[in-house]
């Protein structure tokens, strides 16, 4: 099994069946997926220096915008130590800069959680909790995270952590994935949110 598929067991099977070939995720045979993101928006703005200096490590950006072009791939891969790794590149085409958010994906598997190291190179750790709703869509939210220098890890505090969730599911009518994402900080609201569509794409 592929980590999603190891992380969710049996609640795997309740995925719409598009969202099941999505986060199968075989070693070495990545998805590609374009679309468009419908909008994008981000927090105030004396956050916008933050932010632009998150685009250093490919995570976070200043942008706000409208149908945004946008790509995404998922690649399994195996690491030294025999875990799987999912290594997320996320690319935002605005009309005049493009934008990476990426990051790499382990499974907890004792205490059912996803290890999600944002940026790259990494500056941020998150838990990340997968369930899967009723209707079949896959939810996402963040539990505690630490800030990344080198080798060195700090646990940021609960006030100043970035909480996130996401939900993706699959539109029949319309064959095409569903993204929603919000980013925002107890104190200080949104940081980042989004929302959109895309198509898986054979490459």
């Amino acid at each position: 099994m592929t980590i999603y598929q190891d992380l969710l067991g049996e609640d795997f099977q309740r995925l719409h069946p598009k969202l099941q070939e999505r986060y199968a995720l075989p070693i070495d045979k990545p998805f590609n997926g374009v679309g468009t993101m419908s909008k994008i928006e981000t927090g105030a703005f004396w956050l916008k220096p933050f932010l632009k200096l998150a685009t250093r490590w490919k995570f976070l950006f200043p942008e706000n915008g409208k149908d945004v072009r946008f790509s995404i791939k998922n690649t399994c891969r195996s690491l030294p130590t025999g875990e799987a790794e999912i290594y997320w590149k996320r690319t935002f085409y605005f009309e005049e800069i493009t934008r990476h958010f990426n990051a790499f994906m382990t499974v907890d598997t004792k205490r059912r959680v996803v290890k999600d190291y944002l940026g790259e190179p990494s500056l941020f750790y998150s838990d990340l909790k997968f369930t899967v709703t009723p209707e079949g869509r896959i939810n996402i939210r963040s539990g505690p995270q630490r800030i990344v220098i080198g080798n060195l890890e700090f646990p940021i505090l609960r006030l100043l952590e970035g909480v996130v969730t996401v939900e993706e599911g699959y539109d029949d009518a319309r064959e095409v994935f569903t993204i929603q994402v919000d980013i925002r900080n107890r104190i200080v609201g949104r940081l980042m949110a989004y929302e959109g569509e895309f198509k898986e794409q054979t490459v």
